[in-house]
C-alpha cells in the first residue's frame, strides 16, 4: 500500500476500533488509537506475514508487548483477513477468544501478552532463534512508554545488543501519558534515546502518525548492522478524535452513545476530505 492508501485506511480502522470498544463497553481507547498507524504500516506495508503464511516458519513476527491496546491489533488483523470482521463484535463477551489482551486463541496472534515488560524478552528469543536458523525473519514489538519502567525491558535490551540481534525492531508508543498521569510525573523516561544508545541499540525518532516517515523508517531496517533497532514513535493518545486526544481519561475510557456519534462524524469528515 502507498502512504496515501494507508492514511485513508487508518480512518476506517479507527472507526472500527471505536465501534468494538463501544459495543463491548470496555477497552483501552487512547492507546489503541495511538498505535493504530504503526500497526497499519507494519501489517499492510512492511511485514512478511499474512493469513496464508501464518504457519510458515519464515514469516515475520509481531508480538504486542503493550497488550492492553489489543483492540487496534484485533481491528488490523480482521482487516487483513486473519478472521471474520464480525468476530470483532464479540469482544469481551462470554466465551469469546477476543479478550482484553492478546491471546494465541485468536488467529494471527503470536503470543499471549499483557504482563508489561514481557513482550520484548519474548521477541529477543524469537530473534535469536531466527539468527541461529540463518533465516530472514524480522521480529517487531510495540512497547508502551509507561511500560518502560519495567526492569525486564532493560535486561532484554542488554541481551539483544549482546547477541547482535539486528533482525529485531522495538517500537516505543511515546504518547507521554499513562494510566495515572504523564510520564514526566509518574516515571520520567528522558533522555530515552541516549539511554537506548547506551544499551547498544541503534535509535531513530519518528512521528508515529506520519505515514511517509513510518514507511521510510521501517524500510531502512536494520538501522545499523549488528545492532537491534529501536524506533521512538512520538504519538498522540486518542489520535484521530479531537476530544480524546492527549486526554488521560481515555486511557481506558468507553464512549457514550453521544460521544460515539461525535467520533463517527469527525472520522466521516476526515474520510471525505
Amino acid at each position: 500500500m502507498t502512504a496515501k492508501e494507508l492514511k485513508d485506511k487508518s480512518i476506517e480502522l479507527r472507526r472500527k476500533t471505536l465501534e468494538i470498544i463501544y459495543n463491548a463497553k470496555a477497552g483501552h481507547t487512547g492507546g489503541s488509537l495511538s498505535i493504530l498507524d504503526i500497526l497499519n504500516v507494519l501489517y499492510n506495508r512492511i511485514m512478511n506475514v499474512s493469513p496464508e503464511n501464518f504457519n510458515d516458519a519464515n514469516r515475520d513476527r509481531y508480538i504486542q508487548s503493550k497488550g492492553h491496546s489489543v483492540e487496534a491489533l484485533y481491528t488490523v488483523l480482521a482487516d487483513r483477513g486473519f478472521f471474520p470482521e464480525e468476530d470483532l463484535m464479540t469482544l469481551c463477551q462470554y466465551q469469546s477468544p477476543y479478550i482484553g489482551h492478546p491471546t494465541k486463541g485468536v488467529n494471527g496472534m503470536e503470543q499471549n501478552t499483557g504482563g508489561l515488560g514481557h513482550g520484548l524478552p519474548i521477541c529477543c528469543g524469537n530473534a535469536l532463534a531466527a539468527k541461529k536458523d540463518n533465516s530472514g525473519v524480522k521480529v517487531f514489538t510495540v512497547l508502551g512508554d509507561g511500560e518502560m519502567a519495567e526492569g525486564s525491558n532493560w535486561e532484554a535490551m542488554m541481551f539483544a545488543a549482546h547477541y547482535k540481534l539486528d533482525n529485531l525492531c522495538a517500537i516505543l508508543d511515546y504518547n507521554k501519558l499513562q494510566i495515572t498521569g504523564s510520564n514526566a510525573e509518574v516515571m520520567g523516561l528522558e533522555p530515552v534515546a541516549k539511554k537506548l544508545e547506551a544499551f547498544g541499540w541503534a535509535v531513530k525518532e519518528v512521528d508515529g502518525h506520519d505515514y511517509d516517515a513510518l514507511i521510510e523508517t521501517f524500510e531502512s531496517l536494520p538501522f545499523e548492522e549488528g545492532k537491534p533497532s529501536f524506533v521512538i514513535a512520538h504519538t498522540v493518545k486518542g489520535k484521530g478524535v479531537s476530544f480524546m486526544e492527549n486526554n488521560i481519561k481515555w486511557h481506558h475510557g468507553v464512549p457514550s452513545a453521544e460521544q460515539m456519534e461525535m467520533a463517527r462524524e469527525e472520522l466521516l469528515i476526515k474520510e471525505e476530505v
